[in-house]
C-alpha cells in the first residue's frame, strides 16, 4: 500500500490548498476574529501576562487536516512580533504545512494560535522556514486570566500552542509542522517586499495591531495618587463575547421545551452587533439563570454544558457591557455645611 501514500498525500494537500486558501485581507479579518473570540472565552483565554511577556504571536485560522489513509495539514495565517521597545509589528503572512500517515478520515478545521516566548524562536521563524518541535520546543499553553506557566514542560517551551477545533478530530498536534513566511502575500498586501517599509498599510492590518496592543498594555510601576476608574473593556472583546454568547444560547435553546425557551431567552438586542441591551433586561435574564443554577429542583438542566456555557458567557458579557456604558467622571460632590 505504501506506493499509494505519496500520490494520495499530494492529492489531499492540493485539495486543501485549492479549496481553503484565503486572500491576505480575509486572513487578517479572520485572524482578528479568532484572537478576539479566544480572549473572550471565560476561563479558557490566553493569560494576559503571557501575552504581555510574549515575543511574538502567530494566528492561523482554519487549519485544514484532510485525509483518509494519508493526512495533510495546511493553513494560511500571520505572525506579529514585538520590537525591543515592546511595540507590535504589522502582521506578516505565513503558511503552515505538515503531513502525517495513519488511519484517519474526515476534514478538520482548527484555529491555531502560537505564542512565542523567546526572541530566538521568533527570529528563527522570520529567517524563513521554521519547523515546530524541531527548531523550537512546543507545548500546550495554560489558560485563564491569572494562569501562570506552572509546569516544567511549559517553562521550557519556546512556543505555547492554543487551538479551537471543529470537525471530526479532537485537538491538534503541531510537532513537525512547518511555518514559512509568505513573501508573495506580503508583497501583494503591502506593495513592498518583506522587510521593507510598506507602501500602504490597509486599515485591517492597523486595526489588528492596535487590538493586540490593547491586549498587551505595557506594564510599568504606577504611582498611586488617587483611585482610578476600572479600564473600559474593548469593543472588539464585547463583540466577540456577544457572538460567543449567541452561539451558546442557540445550543441551549435546542434542548429546551417550548415553555422554557422564552424563560431563558436572551434580550433581542443581543442579536444585533453594536447594540447593547438595557441593564434591566440583562439583570432579569441573568437572575433567571442564577436561580436555575442554584436550585436543586433544576439540577438536571443546570448540569448540562449548554446551560453552564451560556450562563458563564452571560455573566462575562453583562460585566463587559456594564464597564462599557458611559459614566460621568466627576470630582467628589460638594460638602454641605449646616448652614446649607
Amino acid at each position: 500500500m505504501s506506493r499509494f501514500l505519496i500520490p494520495l498525500f499530494v492529492l489531499t494537500l492540493g485539495m486543501t490548498q485549492s479549496l481553503f486558501a484565503n486572500s491576505p485581507g480575509e486572513t487578517i479579518v479572520e485572524s482578528e476574529q479568532v484572537l478576539s473570540e479566544l480572549m473572550a472565552i471565560p476561563g479558557k483565554q490566553i493569560p494576559h501576562r503571557l501575552l504581555d511577556e510574549a515575543q511574538g504571536i502567530a494566528i492561523i485560522p482554519n487549519v485544514i487536516k484532510i485525509g483518509f489513509v494519508a493526512g495533510a495539514r495546511r493553513g494560511h495565517g500571520l505572525v506579529m512580533v514585538k520590537d525591543h521597545d515592546g511595540e507590535w509589528s504589522l502582521p506578516q503572512f505565513v503558511t503552515l504545512t505538515g503531513g502525517s500517515v495513519g488511519w484517519q478520515a474526515g476534514i478538520q478545521g482548527t484555529d491555531v494560535v502560537l505564542v512565542f516566548t523567546t526572541r530566538k524562536s521568533v527570529e528563527g521563524l522570520l529567517k524563513g522556514k521554521f519547523t515546530v518541535g524541531v527548531d523550537a520546543s512546543v507545548s500546550a499553553g495554560p489558560v485563564g486570566r491569572e494562569a501562570a506557566a506552572g509546569t516544567d514542560a511549559t517553562l521550557r517551551s519556546e512556543i505555547l500552542s492554543y487551538s479551537r477545533s471543529r470537525g471530526l478530530f479532537v485537538g491538534v498536534s503541531l510537532d513537525g509542522t512547518a511555518l514559512e513566511i509568505d513573501h508573495d502575500a506580503h508583497a501583494f498586501y503591502y506593495g513592498t517586499p518583506s522587510g521593507a517599509l510598506p507602501k500602504r498599510v490597509p486599515g485591517a492590518a492597523a486595526e489588528l495591531r492596535h487590538f493586540l496592543a490593547e491586549l498587551t498594555p505595557k506594564h510599568t510601576t504606577p504611582v498611586v495618587t488617587e483611585e482610578r476608574p476600572a479600564p473600559v473593556v474593548s469593543p472588539r472583546l464585547i463583540e466577540a463575547l456577544r457572538r460567543s454568547l449567541v452561539r451558546n444560547s442557540d445550543q441551549l435553546q435546542t434542548i429546551l421545551s417550548p415553555e422554557w425557551k422564552p424563560y431563558l431567552a436572551l434580550p433581542k438586542e443581543i442579536d444585533e452587533p453594536g447594540h447593547y441591551p438595557s441593564a434591566e433586561s440583562l439583570t432579569l435574564v441573568l437572575s433567571r439563570f442564577t436561580h436555575i443554577n442554584s436550585s436543586p429542583d433544576y439540577r438536571r438542566l443546570a448540569q448540562r454544558p449548554e446551560f453552564q456555557n451560556t450562563y458563564e458567557q452571560l455573566r462575562e458579557y453583562e460585566h463587559a457591557v456594564a464597564s462599557a456604558r458611559p459614566v460621568l467622571q466627576l470630582p467628589p460632590p460638594p460638602k454641605h455645611s449646616q448652614k446649607d
